[in-house]
């Protein structure tokens, strides 16, 4: 018999979130973020059923790109962190894929090549997160070298620092440095990323850049006319119980203790699914319809979960970890850390399944 713990991915509710990116959008194309395996989500499966939907691809590296042109993916795709070296440049020729520069040494590389820029480039611009990009006074020199090189299609793009927070100081500090340089070009622009589209800040661009979005995992508090459903279910079983004393204690190091006769349920899944050990006492997990807490530390393929009011509890009960009815950004502030991290660090132990 199987080990219980899997995970289901929900291609209609891809869909549905994609539908409702869609009317989030306005007249901008959608760019989906497939980058880092669709988040944990396949990215093949979720970029075949995402095509009915979106105008092109974001991915971080060339790897990913060729993946999803193996794969029988012709729309357009977009290597955000651009190439890292002569054999990139190379596969960026070969398989049609727009590429970003964010320095000036890239642009050595696509000019060493020889290759011309028959797809479009896109320039990253740094408008305030610091972390990538020219500055953005640089932008009318870098644009003139490109075109040089032969780039018929430009697009500007940047990336907010704090878009999930559409009032704070840095968020309006970038957005007023955005609207100085889109007064001063005439290319194409991108700054939306998922906080950007749900805030509704720079919609109007040519291209918005959805990820997490896409995933219903989103952890911006704006409140919008669409709905965004979880895709990723985490599931497991209980596979034991155990009845304590008030006193004793539960998992590694003793950590959590009884403070009444109790009722334990083990669970096989842990870090080494990417159960996230940081999970403190306390964190939920849904069983039976309810939410119980986690008591004790989390081991490599074990979790402890008291269920001490639920008496009827029985071996085989299903359990949630995440999904549908507990969200994984909850389970991540928990676990101190964000919804993002959970979805793409898991381990691929635990057997993912597509449906429908």
């Amino acid at each position: 018999m199987p080990r219980p713990t899997t995970i289901s991915i929900d291609l209609d509710a891809l869909s549905l979130n994609a539908a409702s990116t869609r009317k989030l959008a306005g007249n901008s194309r959608i760019l989906a973020s497939v980058k880092a395996n669709a988040y944990g989500h396949g990215m093949i499966p979720c970029g075949q059923k995402l095509c009915e939907f979106v105008d092109g691809f974001a991915v971080a590296f060339c790897e990913e790109a060729v993946a999803l042109r193996k794969a029988g993916i012709d729309l357009p795709i977009l290597l955000l962190e651009g190439p890292f070296d002569r054999c990139d440049v190379d596969a960026i020729h070969e398989y049609g894929v727009m590429m970003t520069v964010h320095c000036h040494q890239q642009i050595d590389l696509l000019e060493q090549s020889g290759h011309p820029l028959t797809a479009p480039v896109w320039i990253k611009i740094d408008s305030g997160m610091h972390r990538l990009g020219f500055n953005p006074a640089e932008a009318p020199q870098i644009e003139k070298r490109l075109r040089e090189l032969g780039a018929q299609s430009i697009t500007l793009v940047s990336h907010y620092a704090d878009g999930e927070h559409p009032h704070s100081a840095l968020t309006q500090k970038q957005q007023q440095v955005w609207r100085s340089l889109k007064k001063s070009t005439p290319s194409q622009t991108s700054m939306a990323n998922s906080a950007g589209v749900i805030n509704d800040l720079d919609t109007a661009a040519t291209w918005i850049r959805p990820g997490i979005m896409l995933y219903g995992a989103a952890h911006t508090a704006a409140e919008t006319t669409v709905s965004f459903e979880p895709v990723m279910t985490f599931n497991s079983e209980v596979m034991a119980l155990r009845k304590i004393t008030a006193g004793e204690s539960v998992g590694y190091g003793g950590r959590w203790r009884a403070a009444r006769d109790s009722l334990i349920a083990t669970i096989p899944v842990g870090y080494g699914d990417g159960y996230p050990r940081t999970a403190i006492d306390g964190t939920p997990v849904w069983l039976q319809g309810r939410r119980l807490p986690l008591a004790g530390r989390v081991s490599m393929d074990m979790i402890t979960v008291d269920v001490t009011d639920l008496p009827n509890c029985q071996i085989g009960a299903p359990v949630e970890l995440w999904g549908k009815h507990l969200a994984v950004n909850e389970v991540a502030e928990y676990a101190g850390t964000i919804g993002y991290e959970l979805l793409t660090r898991m381990t691929g132990r635990a057997p993912m399944s597509f449906v429908p």
